[in-house]
């Protein structure tokens, strides 16, 4: 297939969060409606939370009845106690509050990053192609770290804040309303100053965030391939690209850097000048006997409180602001949803005999491309079916909706009688064992790859099935043999061991229906030719499709279709289609191959 093919955008594949801004208070209540399944706790947390914002409120008015008290010299002591009590009440709360804040953020944060993982090993292949791995580990990762950042702040100030704030400006009012426009005042100042740098930096934002996840994807894409870098002596060349997107990074990050500066600034001289104008106004008033000393103090506390709040509210605000995108992302993730699903009552495949069919299949990808054209076989159960032609034929697409990593237009594929798509994709999945040209090993050791295959695998069948594989000898000469760690994509082991070891999976798997995708296409002639025969064993009794360029591998299959643009152009045997003298006679003469002796006899298909 072509590169354009495998990367094509599936149909189906929901990004709501990638095609439309979403405002930042539907991200934010979005975000706290994730700690719905505990919450009981977080109510509790958010009453606590209350009475906190009571307590906070109530220490500037004990405190200006106290300076009264101790000016008149009557009844102070039992204020103190009083206001000692509530400051300790509020205290302890603040620390239970922070505590249990503490743990539910984290539970909840590990929870939200199992559900995006769950969901991002669901999803086709092109929306990974799509997005590239660093960028969805970046919306996993950054995603709930942002989450949890944004439920502790809540839990542990945020809610607090607006419960002091909403409560403030109505207790100064009745306290005096000359001295609570000042405080009003001030926290207009605050609004509109936000609400200004917020709409003028929005977009902004979004660039920046768009740049952290070239840049992450970037540096995946790099490490991924180090051996090609460093064979290429791409190290300058590499460096200088990650460069420059950092200074694309930059460049869209200082600009939203000033304007916030610039809030901060406008905020501090306001509460500078409020505060002088609370004492300015306070000394006329209580010239005027309309105030008392204690009530200015209680005025100056409101004030240190509502600009200790404002600012906490305005970093709050300006965390969720840069964070939005990143959880946007998160949520993207989240809500991408795969064009292939299991139906309503889709029943489970059982019993599996291995009869597939292809009848009338056509699939076009989203740009138009035609992956396979009114496809019409069928391989009856242990036969062995072989796809080859060009790259691009389409081969690789006509076994990917055998295993439903798509859906087709038209047609439909038939497994034992039944339409797969009316099967469960987990049932399916299971009867169908792939061995892949890319043997996809896991960082884990030797053992744990091949069970992948069958989990709860014993030792002795692990080891049989990499005997069959011709994977025993060199696991053996391994230090810590079965036990031993193969590293990333199996970095540790050579081209052919790897794909003994997928081959060992396949084999331990033991489906019915067995996929063999350039499956020795990694081997040398001497270890193909062991692997040959240790596959010719496992296809016995199995429905087997192969896919090669190497038509040595398909000589003896029972079906050989020859594919182009998608169709089948020829089907028959090794000997009949050489006989034809067509495509597949043509690729023979051109890879230098010639009609292996063993090959026998077959009826011609149908």
């Amino acid at each position: 297939m072509t590169a354009t093919t495998e990367t094509s955008v599936e149909p189906g594949i929901d990004s709501p969060g990638g095609t439309a801004r979403v405002s930042i208070a539907t991200t934010y209540r979005r975000a706290l409606s994730l700690l719905a399944p505990e919450r009981g706790l977080a109510g509790s947390l958010v009453a606590a939370n209350v009475v906190i914002g009571v307590i906070l409120l109530a220490e500037p008015i004990l405190l200006g009845r106290v300076v009264d008290a101790l000016s008149t010299g009557t009844g102070a002591f039992p204020l103190i106690g009083l206001w000692a009590g509530i400051g300790i009440f509020g205290i302890l709360a603040g620390v239970v509050v922070a505590v249990a804040a503490d743990r539910l953020a984290h539970r909840r944060r590990l929870i939200a990053m199992a559900l995006a993982f769950e969901q991002a090993i669901t999803l086709p292949i092109s929306y990974h192609a799509r997005k590239g791995s660093g960028a969805v580990i970046r919306a996993i990762q950054q995603g709930t770290d942002c989450l949890f950042g944004l439920w502790l702040t809540f839990m542990r100030e945020h809610l607090a804040a607006l419960v002091s704030i909403a409560l403030l400006i109505p207790t100064a009012v009745s306290i005096d309303t000359r001295m609570a426009a000042l405080l009003f005042g001030l926290g207009i100042i605050y609004l509109v100053a936000n609400t200004f740098v917020f709409k003028r930096t929005i977009d902004q934002q979004g660039e920046v965030e768009r740049y952290h996840r070239e840049l992450a994807g970037r540096v995946g894409d790099v490490l991924g391939n180090v051996t090609v870098v460093q064979s290429y002596v791409r190290f300058d060349a590499e460096s200088k690209a990650l460069r420059d997107l950092m200074s694309n990074l930059l460049a869209a990050q200082y600009p939203v850097l000033t304007w916030w500066a610039a809030v901060v600034v406008l905020t501090r001289a306001a509460s500078t000048i409020t505060m002088v104008s609370i004492f300015a106004l306070g000394a006329l008033l209580v010239q005027r006997g309309e105030l008392t000393v204690g009530q200015i103090v209680s005025f100056v506390a409101f004030a240190n409180l509502l600009i200790t709040k404002l600012d906490q509210l305005s970093q709050f605000f300006l965390g969720l602001f840069s964070q939005k995108p990143a959880i946007d992302a998160y949520f993207e993730l989240v809500d991408a949803t795969s064009p292939v699903l299991d139906r309503p009552g889709a029943r489970a495949l059982e019993g599996t005999q291995g009869h597939v069919r292809y009848e009338d299949l056509t699939f076009r990808f989203p740009d138009g491309t035609i992956g396979c054209d009114n496809l019409n076989f069928e391989a009856k159960p242990g036969e062995t079916v072989a796809l080859v032609g060009h790259t691009g034929a389409g081969k690789t697409t006509a076994l990917a909706l055998l295993q439903r990593l798509r859906d087709p237009q038209e047609g439909r594929i038939t497994v034992d009688g039944a339409d797969i798509r009316d099967v469960t994709l987990a049932s399916l999945r299971t009867s169908i064992a792939v061995v892949f040209q890319d043997a996809g090993l896991f960082n884990r050791s030797i053992a744990e790859n091949i069970r992948i295959g069958k989990p709860d695998a014993t030792d002795a069948e692990v080891q049989r099935a990499a005997e069959l594989a011709g994977a025993h000898e060199f696991i053996a000469r391994r230090a810590d043999g079965y036990n031993f760690m193969i590293g990333e994509r199996g970095a540790a082991l050579s081209g052919g061991e790897r794909q003994r070891l997928a081959i060992a999976r396949a084999i331990l798997k033991d489906a019915p229906i067995l996929i063999l995708d350039e499956a020795t296409s990694a081997l040398d002639a001497e270890t193909e030719a062991r692997i040959k025969r240790a596959l010719d064993a496992l296809r016995k009794g199995r429905t087997t499709f192969i896919i090669a360029h190497r038509l040595s591998t398909v000589a003896n299959a029972d079906k050989i279709l020859v594919m182009e643009h998608g169709a089948v152009i020829e089907r028959g045997t090794f000997r009949e289609l050489v006989a034809q003298g067509g495509l597949f006679a043509r690729l023979v003469a051109e890879g230098g191959f010639t009609e292996p002796t063993e090959v026998a006899e077959k009826t011609p298909a149908t």
